[in-house]
């Protein structure tokens, strides 16, 4: 296996060992990044420069005895939504294009301090709003299972880049499945941490009571030492849980004994691939040779799951994107061409009261707003932000808006009801194996059924897990998802690498 295909812990090792150098690391994965990322377009932006100067630093510091951070030399990939000091985070949006943070976000403040290497920002869909990463305002990602087909997303090229080989471990944000889909996808595994577990500080907002950071690796092993890495309590972030920080890697090899597992009756129903299906209850099958109980349960509520989402979700995203005015930052629109646009058009009026009207409703600062939003945001955007303000405005907000957060408490309800019976809910992360590029996007309701099984763990802010289980016959992955109490991460974790340590589908890695 070659050094761009191992696993991210046991490159730690070896470079704490001293077998090979942080050097020697960074610049096998940006030939990697060299040779690859033309066809896979997983990075929006590089510096390899400043990964290397960061490189020989932790590298003289090693051979100089002192001490080291958890992540000692390791490169990192950032999706381009956490703000980066000195360094341009778009969130895939041409209204953030030439937007530089003047600060880190509390994960990137805590990967540096880890001595992590930040080799570069990774592509998704715009503002995190898609499962596919076909929104980027710059470019699609593709999958490297199959260069034709989507990465999932919106967390795709935080996916991508390490089933490509091109970073040993990445950070993602899942507002609705958008860690965990994209793994599933491209045969990776992805945590989703409990809502509160990792901090929110300068993560750029897409839906505030559903956004969570989490990490993505080759193994359950990578995803703990990421998430011991990035987890705690943070002041600058109000719902940020003050709870301790299991020590995950340490205790990830305890047996867990007496595990029961729970199928939830509604995610075996019409629109599973058959394929995933099998693939699945084979898994399944495999826990239960290690000792694990199995129990169907029923989740009554799952079904109203996506129509929750794309009320909350889009609503949330109507207040938090409205900053975004071409006055404050970001993108503005081309002034004189739009107040030549605006006296053009008040001289075609035919009556002065037309034009006095005009002047009242189409001043030169609201069109500015309306022409840099129209301008900047894409087609995904502007459709959740329409639906969002639509359940929002008056006559709608109870039938709606109110109706769906009620709805929601239902469905942490049956999550409360499941964890009652059994340890975990297992199943499929997705309904179907990655699509090909442009298949859905005429379609935006087939592409949010893609988040079947997921936008409801999101919905009651617990966490999750997806860790690949097999292959279709046409070789794409398949993902098992894995879903736990509320700050439960270390034994989901525990759960997961158990299932690993019997299985090999973590270790495929695909041909390019």
């Amino acid at each position: 296996m070659s050094l761009t295909d191992r696993p991210a812990t046991d490159l730690l090792r070896d470079l704490s060992a001293r077998k090979i150098s942080s050097v020697e690391l960074v610049k096998a994965y940006a030939e990697r990044i060299r040779r690859f990322d033309g066809q896979i377009k997983a990075f929006l932006h590089l510096d390899i420069d400043a990964a290397l100067a960061k490189a020989r630093e932790i590298d003289a510091r090693r051979a100089a005895g002192q001490p080291m951070g958890k992540l000692g030399g390791l490169p990192v990939a950032i999706k381009d939504v956490l703000c980066t000091q000195g360094i341009r985070t778009t969130c895939a949006s041409k209204i953030l294009e030439n937007f530089v943070p003047p600060y880190d976000a509390t994960v990137v403040r805590k990967l540096k301090e880890a001595d992590a290497v930040i080799i570069g920002k990774t592509n998704m869909d715009e503002f995190a709003m898609g499962g596919s990463t076909e929104n980027s305002a710059y470019f699609k990602t593709t999958n490297p299972w199959d260069t034709s087909r989507v990465p999932g997303g919106s967390s795709g090229g935080a996916a991508a880049c390490l089933a490509a080989g091109m970073a040993p471990l990445s950070i993602g944000t899942d507002t609705g499945g958008s860690i965990r889909q994209p793994a599933a996808f491209c045969g990776v595994t992805g945590l989703k941490p409990t809502y509160g577990r990792v901090s929110r500080y300068g993560l750029v907002a897409f839906a505030s009571s559903l956004d969570q950071i989490g990490p993505l690796g080759h193994t359950a092993e990578d995803c703990a030492l990421l998430l011991e890495t990035i987890a705690g309590h943070d002041p600058r972030d109000s719902t940020s849980a003050d709870l301790p920080v299991p020590q995950y890697t340490a205790s990830l090899s305890q047996p867990l004994q007496g595990l029961k597992l729970g199928l939830v009756r509604e995610h075996f129903g019409p629109g599973l691939d058959s394929e995933i299906e099998a693939a699945v209850r084979e898994a399944v099958k495999d826990y239960q040779s290690l000792g694990a109980t199995v129990k169907e349960l029923s989740m009554p509520h799952s079904k109203y799951g996506i129509a929750t989402y794309y009320i909350i979700a889009p609503s949330e995203a109507s207040s938090n994107l409205a900053r975004y005015d071409g006055v404050h930052y970001g993108y503005r629109t081309d002034e004189k061409a739009m107040l030549d646009e605006l006296a053009a058009k008040q001289k075609q009026l035919e009556s002065a009261q037309d034009a006095k009207k005009l002047a009242q409703l189409d001043t030169p600062l609201i069109r500015l707003y309306r022409k840099t939003r129209a301008e900047g945001f894409g087609p995904e955007v502007k459709r959740r932000i329409m639906l969002g303000t639509y359940t929002l405005s008056a006559g709608y907000y109870d039938a709606y808006y109110l109706k769906a957060l009620k709805v929601r408490r239902l469905i942490r309800q049956d999550y409360d009801k499941a964890f009652e019976e059994v340890d975990f809910v297992v199943g499929p992360t997705t309904p179907s194996p990655a699509f090909k590029l442009g298949e859905k996007t005429d379609d935006p309701l087939a592409m949010y059924l893609e988040d079947l099984y997921t936008v409801t763990l999101n919905l009651a802010g617990l966490g999750g897990i997806s860790v690949p289980c097999g292959f279709t016959k046409s070789g794409l992955p398949i993902g098992l998802q894995l879903q736990c109490r509320p700050f439960d991460e270390e034994r989901l974790l525990q759960a997961a690498a158990m299932y690993q340590r019997a299985t090999d589908w973590h270790t495929k890695r695909p041909s390019l």
